[in-house]
């Protein structure tokens, strides 16, 4: 599957592949946030867009797009700006990205990577067919108060979507036990994880030694043997840009 990004006859916005780091994760207790697999996958799955240059930025809650200031600190293009008003900041994307036939790009922001006073917001783009170029938006969710960017800061994450697969999905509701081993497995895992806990309020039991269960990140069953039914991934190989200066951290 190829996704092109058609450049306009100017540097394109840097991009590079999520990385599983986040300095809030470093900075929980024994890293214990990066025992979360769904979290490290959900950051590594797609490309992030880097700030081009370092910048605040304080909305005083107004509805018109000069209620917004922005400040640059260290310059870079394209400059961020207040478009459209009522709180919310816009960056350029100045590129227009191709994907296959049938498969659309879902642009949001970083994930997993929350900013203090101000939320991203996200879109879904045809560009199987676009021939346009889009923005990236936030909206400052408090008034006076300085929200900063630094350069090469990640201001959004795109990933391909299939609009037309999520319209086939069919959702239903099924008893655990209509599935083979279902509720076998799931009660074994409950009972294990109950007694995990437990132990864990006990010094020097072998739940206090080991900290937390690992048969997830592991792709194990509560049997302890590795799942048959799917491919378990622990990371994500996503391809850089090529000649992007952007490394995956």
């Amino acid at each position: 599957m190829k996704l092109i990004s058609y450049t306009l006859g100017f540097p394109p916005t840097e991009m590079r592949p999520g990385p599983a780091q986040r300095p809030w994760m470093d900075s929980t207790s024994d890293r214990f946030a990066y025992r979360c697999l769904p979290l490290n996958i959900a950051n590594q799955y797609g490309w992030e867009l880097l700030c081009p240059c370092s910048f605040e930025v304080t909305w005083d809650g107004g509805p018109s797009p000069d209620a917004m200031v922005v400040e640059i600190l260290e310059d870079g293009w394209p400059h961020p700006t207040s478009h459209f008003g009522h709180g919310v900041l816009t960056f350029h994307v100045n590129q227009i990205f191709r994907t296959e036939p049938g498969t659309q790009l879902m642009t949001t922001g970083p994930m997993n990577n929350p900013k203090d006073g101000i939320a991203a917001l996200s879109g879904i783009i045809e560009t199987d067919w676009s021939h346009y170029t889009f923005t990236m938006n936030w909206v400052m969710t408090r008034a006076f108060h300085p929200v900063r960017f630094q350069k090469g800061e990640p201001f959004a994450h795109i990933f391909p979507v299939n609009l037309a697969a999520i319209e086939q999905i069919k959702p239903e509701f099924q008893p655990y036990e209509t599935e083979d081993k279902l509720k076998e497995s799931y009660e074994a895992w409950q009972d294990s994880r109950n007694n995990f806990n437990q132990e864990l309020e006990i010094p020097d039991s072998q739940a206090r030694k080991d900290k937390w269960q690992k048969a997830y990140f592991q792709g194990l069953g509560p049997d302890a043997k590795p799942t048959q039914k799917a491919r378990h991934w622990t990371k994500l190989d996503v391809q850089p840009w090529p000649g992007s200066k952007a490394k995956k951290k």
